[in-house]
Parts: C-alpha cells; structure tokens; sequence
C-alpha cells in the first residue's frame, strides 16, 4: 500500500466517522474501544516496485532475406540448436544466376568497347603529332592541324568514357553476384530456432519491400523480464537494482534478476481516454534462468529500489490520517489553542498518526514515514522503540480511535511488527 493509500485512508475517516467513539466490550465490561497492540521494533524494510511483462531472451536475432525470392531449401526447424555460420536457408537462385551472368556479359562488352576506344585514340594521337611535324616545317595548314586536334580530344574523351563503363560493370557484375550470395543464409550467432515462419516453397520478401521475418534465433541461455514500470515509480529505479520475477505459467518459481536498462522514453496506452497509462520499459536479466522458461511467458517482477535495515517500523494499518478536529478526543485535557499546535498537518489538512497505548488510554502521536514494504513502514519521527502501538483492529484505527481514547486492550499477533 503506497502514500496514496493512505491519504484514501484518511478521507474516508473524515466522511464516515466522528471522533473520540467509545463503545463498550461485548462482555459487558468497562466503556472502551477494544484494539490490539504491540511493541514497537526494529526490522528490515525492503521497499519495491511491481511491474509486469514477458520473459525475453537477452540476444535474439531476426533472419530475414535481403532479397526477394522463394524459399526452395529449409535445413533447419523450430527448437534446433545452430551454430556461427551454419547453413538455414536457400532461396531461389535461378534468376540471380541469370542477372550475374548477364553482367559478366555487359562488363566484356565493356571492356572490348575500352580497348577498341584506346586503339582509336593511340592511332589519331600519332595522327596529330605527324600533322605537327609537318606543321612545322610549313608542309601542313594550319587547319589541317587544328583538326587533327580536334579528333585526338574526341578519341580521348571516348576512351575515358568507354572506361566508366567498364567500371559501371563491374559494379553491376558485383552488385548481381552479392545479390546472388544473399540467397544463401548462414546463422549469424549460435543459439536456438525459437521461431520458424516460413516453409519451403513459400515466398521471402526482401527487406527492401517490407520485411518478413523467416526465423528466429535466440540464446535462452540468457534470459532477461522485458516489463513495463507505471511513471509514478519508475523515479525509484535505478540500473542494477535486484529483483524477484515469477512467471505465471510456472507457478511456484521464483527467479531473481537485476535491472540492467532502463528507457528514457515514456510509452503511452489508451491516449485520450479514462484508461491512458503511461509506462517506461525495464529490462531485467535473470541471474540464474530456469531451463522452462520460454520466450514470451508472463512475467511479473518486484524491483527492489531500497532497503533499510534496524528501521523502526509498523504494519502499514498502524497509520492512519485524522484531521486536526479528530484528533481533538473527549480524553483530551488540552486546550483548544494548545492541541492545535500540537499538530502539523499537511498542505490537506491531514496528520499522518499511530496510537500508542498508555495506562488504558491511546495518544495520537505524529510520525515521519519513509521507505515501505508491502506490509510494514518505515518511522522516522514520532515513537521510540518498545512502545506499544495499536495494531488492530482496522475500524478502531481507521475510524474509532482519538487523541485520549479509552481502549481494552489485548497482545496483538507478535508477527505483525516482525513480518
């Protein structure tokens, strides 16, 4: 029970009782309100954060085909155990054969084009340099030489390009032959076939489109809880945290972990409507994984965010919330001014109290709270080790009980400040 708990707690008390309501025993007896009590110890108090989710494991990998072809060889089926670089999936070959041998095919044309190109270049470069010696011994115009320029330039600007298309297909010839390696897919870590989508003879679309996943292939080795950790708590989490996950399908088994990434990101559910929630991710790894688990399983897990131990500590029934007015009881002796005073409420109205027994009459006493456990919370201000605080029953503190209450009291069960 959180904070918030019990400030319900208390406003409910102001709706539905008065203070200082005393009633007599079911014996008969003297007037007062019966309650349990017992001392005040000290005890370890282990604060935690609930979240749920599903177990995971730590590395997984999508196999997916980075071409698009049909599947035509599967060596591999769900459960198997792979290692580095084995074979799983062939895909259709035919057609990327075809497209690497008719890229072979474009970069010989290219090539011949090249060398046709540079013989032409060499012979009119020789052309232009005969035409220049005659040029200078004024046996050759002027214009005949500037043609003959003009037709080396020409010849060597074909020449480099005739180049570029040999380097052009090359890169088809290497871009086909890539294409037609993809078609053969090796394990690119060793683990476990945890999921098989597709068969032989069905179609692999290349990532390129939209991708399809074929298989999965994961270390359940190392297996980690993937849960989601409301806003309100997530403050409190901090990396390498413990926690306690069980796993709904295997009742009974309780696996310890440690939180080993937290999202900085918000994830929002129910947008716009009275269910919205707004979570953050937490990755927890199992320290010791159970061979049954499995990916995918429910999971819940309580992360322990702090832990004080010798804390003075109560059952969290033990503190209540009573305004200023309902502390004021019939056993009182205190001025109006003074009991004031007495109180600090909060920013509400409200004083967080627990009662302590005294000589058959309770007393109110103000406490400073800090961490809490599912059942028990931390007293930082307020009592003192060995006092007798009441500890039942909940409509006496809840309700009934004031600052000078007359109580019957009875030993309350020693496990409920020992828990």
């Amino acid at each position: 029970m959180s904070k918030k708990v019990l400030v319900v707690v208390g406003i409910a008390a102001v709706v539905l009782a008065g203070a200082g309501i005393a009633y007599k025993s079911k014996s008969g007896g003297p007037e007062g309100v019966e309650v349990e009590t017992a001392p005040v110890a000290r005890q370890t108090v282990i604060q935690t954060v609930a979240a749920t989710g599903r177990i995971q494991p730590v590395t997984q990998v999508n196999i997916s085909a980075d071409v698009s072809a049909k599947i035509t060889r599967l060596d591999v089926k769900e459960g198997d155990w792979v290692e580095k670089g084995q074979f799983l999936v062939e895909l259709d070959r035919q057609r990327h054969l075809a497209a690497v041998e008719s890229a072979e095919a474009s970069l010989s044309s290219a090539e011949a084009g090249a060398t046709l190109a540079r013989e032409n270049m060499k012979k009119v470069i020789r052309d232009h340099e005969r035409t220049l010696e005659l040029f200078n011994k004024s046996l050759e115009s002027q214009s005949a030489l500037d043609a003959a320029y003009a037709t080396a330039e020409v010849e060597r600007a074909r020449y480099r390009s005739a180049q570029e298309q040999v380097e052009q297909a090359k890169a088809a010839l290497k871009q086909a032959r890539d294409d037609l390696s993809k078609t053969t897919i090796m394990a690119p870590m060793e683990g476990t076939i945890s999921k098989l989508n597709k068969e032989v003879g069905e179609i692999a679309l290349g990532s390129q489109f939209q991708e399809v996943v074929i298989m999965e292939i994961a270390n359940l080795e190392g297996m980690e809880a993937l849960v989601d950790v409301d806003e309100n708590d997530i403050v409190s989490v901090s990396l390498l945290d413990g926690a306690s996950i069980e796993v709904d399908a295997l009742p009974g088994l309780s696996q310890s972990g440690e939180v080993t990434e937290i999202a900085s990101s918000a994830k929002v559910s129910g947008q716009g409507s009275n269910d919205q929630k707004t979570e953050f991710e937490v990755k927890i790894a199992v320290t010791d994984p159970s061979e049954k688990l499995r990916p995918g399983m429910t999971a819940s897990a309580d992360i322990v965010v702090a832990t004080h131990e010798e804390a003075l500590a109560v059952p969290l029934q033990c503190v209540a919330v009573r305004t200023v007015d309902q502390l004021k009881g019939e056993g009182s002796s205190e001025g109006e001014g003074d009991s004031e005073s007495k109180w600090t409420p909060d920013e509400d109205g409200f004083v967080q109290v627990v009662f302590i027994v005294e000589n058959g009459v309770a007393h109110a006493r103000q406490v400073k709270t800090g961490i809490q456990s599912e059942t028990h919370i931390e007293i930082l201000e307020g009592i003192e080790e060995g006092e007798k605080v009441v500890v039942g029953n909940y409509r006496a503190i809840s309700r009934d009980l004031a600052e000078g209450t007359q109580v019957i009291e009875s030993a309350g069960d020693s496990d409920k400040l020992a828990k």
